[in-house]
């Protein structure tokens, strides 16, 4: 039997709120880095690199890079995602990920992504310490998430996975591994939690921790410029509460971790602007407190 750690997309600010949440769990007897399987997706991707390479809590708010700028950068021509918009009219993915696919390219440089997967992999390795370390992305051309550092997935390195699990699309360009390319994972699925299914059903997983930034269980309401902010969690709700259903429906024991609504207000409209990290840190290390308190699942 096993736990299994999943860690969603969020940005900039949901980065910095999961850092809190995660810090959180250390302190009240659960540290993270014993997690028996660790999914991150995006911003997600990154943190769960930080966990499979054996850094602390106390560590993950030092990304050892410049975060993306609140606004993206001039775009380039092309349309990398069309297969995302594919997957959606065929039924094989969202709405929200279909409309992803209608973005230009990226004109973000990830290389302070690279940079940093180089720095956390093992020496003499292309990857993390922690074996079942998994980083999702999603094939441009078809749609297809990939937990990138599973036994079935094509090799990267850990920089070029956490990248290719950060391409947001229109703000990174995608991310070439093989012969595919690779955009943010979080364009299918804010989580991907239902990739352990599998180790569900044959037992050897049986609790699953689901950190999700942008999802909000229950709604919540928002005024002005939140409104759209609101819109496209919505949408990622509805899909982490179909994954979180499938998984008990499985037969696993499923806890879920969101931001409470003075979180988000402390968030604002644009998960990525940096300007409002320290609030952001702030109001996530008092609301998590109680966020893990109430996890039965980690007693």
């Amino acid at each position: 039997m096993g736990r299994a750690l999943v860690i969603g997309c969020g940005g900039t600010l949901g980065f910095a709120w999961t850092a809190a949440v995660l810090a959180e769990l250390e302190r009240q007897g659960w540290d993270p880095r014993t997690a028996d399987v660790l999914v991150g997706t995006s911003a997600g991707a990154e943190l769960v690199a930080r966990l499979g390479a054996g850094m602390s809590a106390a560590d993950r708010q030092d990304d050892g890079g410049d975060p993306p700028r609140a606004l993206p950068p001039l775009p380039r021509p092309g349309l990398p995602g069309l297969g995302l918009t594919r997957a959606a009219l065929t039924g094989r993915a969202d709405l929200l990920a279909g409309l992803a696919g209608l973005l230009p390219r990226g004109g973000g440089d990830p290389q302070w992504l690279v940079d940093l997967g180089d720095r956390l992999a093992e020496p003499g390795s292309r990857w993390v310490a922690h074996p079942r370390t998994w980083l999702v992305a999603a094939d441009a051309r078809t749609g297809e998430r990939l937990a990138l550092g599973r036994a079935d997935a094509p090799q990267a390195t850990l920089g070029q996975a956490i990248a290719a699990s950060w391409a947001i699309p229109g703000w990174f360009p995608p991310v070439r591994i093989g012969e595919r390319a690779y955009l943010d994972g979080g364009a299918v699925s804010p989580t991907s939690a239902d990739l352990l299914i599998p180790g569900v059903q044959d037992g050897s997983i049986d609790e699953v921790l689901v950190v999700a930034p942008m999802s909000s269980a229950g709604g919540a309401p928002a005024h002005g410029l939140s409104r759209v902010e609101r819109l496209l969690r919505r949408a990622m709700t509805r899909r982490v509460d179909r994954e979180v259903d499938a998984l008990r429906a499985a037969g696993a024991r499923v806890a879920r971790i969101e931001p409470t609504a003075a979180d988000l207000d402390a968030m604002g409209a644009n998960f990525m602007d940096a300007s409002r990290l320290p609030l952001v840190r702030d109001t996530a290390t008092r609301s998590a407190r109680t966020l893990v308190s109430q996890q039965e699942v980690l007693r």
